[in-house]
């Protein structure tokens, strides 16, 4: 009997139709295009303005639009793991109103909270799920309201972050194709240096931590950073390494889209050329759980059946990791 891996065969994702400008921004903080473009890469991103609109909204359109190019029947799914760092609420999880939502009655679902690894750790317990042979169809769902934790009055953050959502569906695979291998790293000593210090247990909210702005993200810039330049290109060639990977054998880069300097420095370390990195941080900003599977969305057409991927993510905690993975078909 062959080996049962889990193989991506279906792609969705959904921005929102507002997009915040670099000079738009320049309006609202101290900051200016060139400053933004020069530090991070980022042009614009897209925000989500409807108020009554949470991460379920951009997960729901996000696993629609899967659902729709594939021809999914949604009562054929087992489970939805919903990769996320903004539930809409506390307790109920999101993943659980998302299946709901769509259509999904026969699946079972959970959030999953690794900061902007959140889908990468997906990945890796889709496959997991698929490759007990119990499950046949898991859908991975990466989605952020970004906006819903950013002061627009802090240029640290209000500059890097966007709203989106992506999916992707897992199915049993003979032939090889799909997870590979991974390399999931965390470590706490990176707790205190991207946080919102107020909303959980250890501060729950009051008056004054809404006054003081305790509910929004707060980040070490120079501190993640330098942690996410190492450890992303580090886990990057590590997994190359355990795979016999050569540079040439690598067909893409699938990097969390952070900080353009980052992706640059990963891709540098694997010794991969521009036009093999995906890339899509200057029309989307950092979605946290939602950049990975929106650069499949963008490049799908280009990948072929075969192509070998390399997935690279940073995130608070710190959290960070390494997935590769055998492409499992070619664009219709």
């Amino acid at each position: 009997m062959s080996e049962i891996t889990a193989a991506i065969t279906a792609v969705g994702g959904y921005v929102p139709d507002y997009v915040l400008t670099n000079q738009i921004l320049e309006t609202m903080v101290d900051t200016n295009d060139e400053w933004i473009t020069t530090r991070t890469g980022i042009k614009e991103r897209r925000i989500l303005k409807d108020k009554d609109k949470g991460t379920s909204y951009l997960a729901i359109q996000a696993a629609k639009n899967l659902l729709s190019k594939s021809n999914t029947d949604p009562r054929d799914i087992d489970m939805v793991i919903m990769a996320t760092a903004t539930p809409d609420m506390p307790v109920a999880a999101t993943g659980v109103y998302v299946a709901t939502q769509i259509g999904a009655v026969n699946a079972f679902s959970f959030d999953l909270v690794a900061a902007c690894s959140s889908f990468l750790y997906g990945m890796s317990t889709a496959a997991r799920y698929i490759e007990s042979g119990k499950y046949k169809k898991v859908l991975l769902i990466g989605a952020d309201k970004m906006s819903s934790i950013i002061d627009y009055e802090d240029r640290a953050t209000c500059i890097i972050f966007g709203d989106g959502g992506g999916a992707v569906l897992f199915e049993p695979n003979n032939e090889g194709y799909g997870v590979r291998d991974e390399y999931l790293r965390s470590d706490g000593i990176g707790r205190q240096s991207l946080k919102i210090d107020a909303g959980g247990s250890l501060m729950p909210p009051t008056s004054e931590t809404v006054a003081n702005k305790k509910h929004y993200v707060i980040q070490d810039g120079k501190t993640v950073f330098k942690f996410a330049v190492s450890n992303m290109a580090d886990v990057s060639a590590k997994i190359m390494e355990r795979n016999g990977l050569e540079d040439d054998d690598v067909d893409w880069l699938v990097p969390h889209q952070a900080n353009k300097r980052i992706i640059d420095a990963t891709a540098k370390r694997m010794n991969l050329p521009d036009e093999k990195v995906m890339m899509n941080i200057h029309r989307y900003g950092n979605t946290t759980s939602a950049t990975l599977p929106l650069c499949l969305m963008d490049y799908e057409k280009q990948l072929k059946k075969g192509d070998n991927l390399v997935f690279a993510s940073f995130g608070g905690g710190f959290t960070w990791g390494a997935v590769y993975v055998k492409w499992a078909y070619s664009p219709n």
